[in-house]
């Protein structure tokens, strides 16, 4: 199907990349004609139902376009009536992340991080090439769901595998890392769209390389925290070995025995089952007060993001614009989690977030200019806010169950990114209401990181004794401090 689909009549303005088909033709009592064709023309009509061109909506006949980025809504008649539906499949999408970030939490800390990143990335391949040939919009729907599952259970085990394999000094580099790369995946998709109009290609073509990434992870090693937390030593000499070996420091890695690794690691402890989990003061505390922050997170950035199309823009330039200004918030989180912390970052960047959108929201809708910088700025803060907690999340929790605790997090919060497109529905009442909502939430959800302790330049926790232990000292330094009573002068 090319991208001139029809034949343009004598009336009608050209096609261009914003509206491929022309203007479709109005319908008489005898339903939709078909437009008359241009001498010299040689473009063909496109295999789509005729009611799709042209419906009558609200009583009132109208012309629809079709742009290219609308092509599916327009395939399967989500229009109208019906487009509702769109957002129905985001939410989808949304729950196969939440489903997913429960199993692939429990997977991963009983078969390894490994294990489950290798079948998510094959998972990706299959429910995303399924999803580019799917005959209707169910079959499409139960292939987002799938690969909303696989994409929840590679990232979280890729940034766990990352996290207990990096040193103390080596991780506000992996956050940094983290950000960087998504942009770029960003900055391609918008220019493979721009390229491939037609959703069927685009699909296949995000698809297929994931076949590659799962060929090549099978290579990678498995986590040394894990296996010494299971207490299998031999496994885990045998992964230290490997990565010495990698990084060139044979010798070091030939000094390593199983005798030496009982002594210096700690001693072990059998994995919580989640009954226990909860009986723990400092995790249950810990739990209620990251899962309701990166609840308001994904509700937030999922609404901002999906909001780009009420600001009357090129949707492949405001794709461009609004990852390209990403960078520099990543860099300055970059900073600001080594210099003050990952919690004095994480408050300030949540807050900072909420006030731009809220600005935003306030904007007249005629001011686009100002409305975008408020937008792009708000998103930025709620970037950085992002790859922040990611980090911070994954030295909170200890290693016997951080990827279950990270994961059954994510499966919450992730309710907030299912909500998030149906809040997107209010601008029906009021245009802005949906920002107003996205902005407000964000400043309420400031006071939550409070209780929670400061992690820079300590090492991770891999019992729960020793996130007790780090949660005491930190209600002890507390106490310390309101019992301190100032000099006064005689």
């Amino acid at each position: 199907m090319g991208r001139g689909s029809l034949s343009p009549a004598s009336s009608s303005p050209p096609p261009s990349r914003d509206h491929p088909f022309p203007m479709a033709q109005r319908p008489t009592a005898q339903g939709p004609q078909s437009p008359a064709p241009t001498a010299g023309s040689t473009t063909t009509a496109p295999s789509l139902p005729p009611s799709s061109l042209s419906r009558q909506c609200d009583q009132k006949l109208k012309f629809l376009w079709i742009p290219c980025h609308l092509e599916q809504r327009i395939w399967w008649d989500l229009v109208c009536t019906r487009k509702t539906l769109v957002q129905l499949s985001q939410s989808i999408f949304m729950a196969g992340i939440l489903v997913g970030s429960l199993m692939s939490g429990i997977m991963a800390d009983r078969l390894g991080r490994l294990k489950v990143l290798t079948w998510s990335y094959l998972l990706l391949v299959v429910s995303g090439t399924c999803a580019a040939f799917a005959l209707n919009f169910s079959a499409y729907c139960v292939c987002r769901f799938l690969l909303g599952m696989a994409v929840s259970g590679a990232s979280s085990s890729s940034m766990i595998l990352n996290l207990e394999w990096l040193p103390i000094h080596a991780r506000p580099s992996l956050g940094l890392l983290l950000g960087f790369v998504p942009t770029l995946g960003q900055l391609s998709l918008a220019g493979m769209a721009y390229a491939l109009p037609h959703w069927r290609h685009l699909q296949l073509l995000v698809s297929l390389p994931f076949f590659v990434t799962f060929i090549y992870s099978r290579f990678f090693v498995e986590s040394a925290l894990w296996h010494s937390s299971l207490g299998n030593l031999d496994l885990t000499l045998k992964a230290l070995q490997r990565v010495a070996q990698i990084n060139g420091k044979q010798k070091e890695g030939a000094k390593l025995s199983v005798e030496l690794l009982q002594m210096s690691l700690q001693k072990i402890q059998s994995q919580p089952s989640m009954l226990q989990m909860l009986r723990s003061p400092a995790l249950r505390q810990l739990f209620f007060c990251i899962t309701p922050l990166w609840f308001v997170l994904l509700f937030s950035l999922y609404g901002v993001v999906m909001s780009l199309q009420s600001f009357e823009i090129n949707i492949y330039l405001a794709q461009v614009f609004f990852t390209i200004v990403d960078p520099p918030f990543y860099f300055l989180g970059f900073l600001a989690t080594k210099s003050l912390g990952r919690k004095r970052t994480q408050t300030a960047s949540v807050l900072l977030s909420g006030v731009f959108i809220v600005t935003c929201a306030m904007i007249p809708l005629d001011r686009i200019f100002l409305r975008i910088t408020m937008a792009v700025i708000g998103k930025g803060c709620l970037i950085g806010s992002m790859n922040c907690l990611i980090m911070y999340m994954g030295e909170l929790y200890p290693t016997v169950m951080r990827q279950r605790g990270v994961n059954v997090t994510n499966c919450l919060a992730n309710i907030g990114s299912i909500l998030s497109p149906l809040v997107g529905m209010t601008s029906d009442l009021y245009p802005s209401l949906p920002l107003f909502i996205y902005g407000g939430v964000l400043v309420a959800a400031c006071p939550i990181t409070a209780p929670l302790p400061e992690t820079l330049g300590l090492p991770l926790p891999n019992t729960l004794q020793d996130l007790e232990r780090r949660w005491k000292e930190k209600s002890g330094q507390k106490q310390q401090e309101q019992q301190m009573v100032p000099l006064q002068s005689s």
